[in-house]
């Protein structure tokens, strides 16, 4: 055997951690969470199994769109990434990737995505898939998160938008149970990334965002959180006034969200980074069982 065999090329290896690079500029994990909310939407928008192909079409432009403005997002806030412990090893602040070139792969992430929805869905899902990113990059990143607390309570409307996309893609319009899947992700988001920034208070605080955790003390912080988990569950339940619901569902959201409530409470009793960053995880588990429970009714109601 040669001396040299096995050995990977240092070509290869630097394009793929280029390319490596790039896929952790979209931010995968957040991407994950985002889809896991559209295809229950398009299967509730059906009553039953959508096109395969239009689940595939409108899950993958949703990944390219989430990650593009994720990707935006990153060039945004370059220079504050730096600052945090946290973020200080993503690739524009190590020099991995050129800050113009992020900015050109989210924006062009956007077009494909557009392109793919128009074309195998409808122009309203693709609009609104856009929508999600200007309002995301433009309303969230720029304007609300270097300015107030309430950042993520308002621009955790971009993450919720998904759902609709969904709905949009499967009925070409937006109906009233696709609203309150929307108002379920809106509410569940700041007890969800409050908890996040819990655990990197520090972090944020060097950073100078005026996050709730950096502003109050970790008390208050889970005592919000409590209080948008309680809003939370409650809305979960509302889902039958929209839409015809079973038994699976109802008692899902039911227990799921008294689950989600008492860890939320447990939080304000013991206001700790590593409980709070356990919530965290469990709200993303939660999220998800939900979402889940109503596809879960449609197959067993019909």
């Amino acid at each position: 055997m040669s001396a040299t065999a096995g050995i990977v090329p240092i070509a290869d290896t630097s394009a793929r951690a280029r390319i490596g690079a790039y896929i952790r500029l979209t931010k995968p994990r957040v991407v994950e969470l985002l889809l896991v909310t559209t295809v229950p939407s398009m299967v509730l928008a059906a009553q039953g199994w959508p096109s395969t192909w239009l689940v595939i079409a409108v899950v993958f432009g949703g990944a390219l769109a989430a990650g593009g403005a994720n990707t935006i997002n990153s060039y945004i806030e370059r220079d504050r990434d730096k600052l945090m412990k946290r973020t200080a090893d993503r690739p524009i602040p190590t020099g991995l990737i050129a800050p113009t070139h992020a900015l050109i792969f989210g924006i062009g992430l956007n077009v494909i995505a557009f392109v793919i929805i128009t074309a195998v869905a409808n122009l309203l899902a693709a609009l609104l898939t856009l929508s999600a990113t200007l309002f995301y990059v433009f309303v969230y990143t720029i304007w609300l998160k270097p300015r107030t607390q309430q950042n993520i309570v308002i621009g955790g409307a971009a993450g919720a938008v998904p759902v609709l996309v969904g709905w949009a893609a499967v009925t070409g319009h937006v109906a009233a149970a696709a609203w309150v899947m929307f108002a379920i992700i809106f509410t569940w988001t700041p007890a969800h990334f409050w908890a996040l920034a819990m655990k990197y208070r520090d972090d944020y605080a060097a950073a100078d965002f005026p996050m709730l955790s950096v502003l109050r003390s970790p008390r208050e912080t889970a005592q919000q959180i409590t209080i948008y988990a309680v809003f939370t569950a409650a809305v979960t339940l509302l889902l039958g006034m929209a839409i015809e619901v079973g038994p699976v569902y109802l008692v899902s959201a039911a227990v799921l969200g008294a689950a989600f409530i008492l860890r939320a409470l447990r939080l304000v009793k013991r206001p700790d980074p590593t409980l709070a960053i356990k919530f965290f995880s469990f709200s993303n588990v939660y999220l998800m069982l939900v979402f889940f429970a109503a596809m879960a009714d449609v197959f067993v109601r019909n």
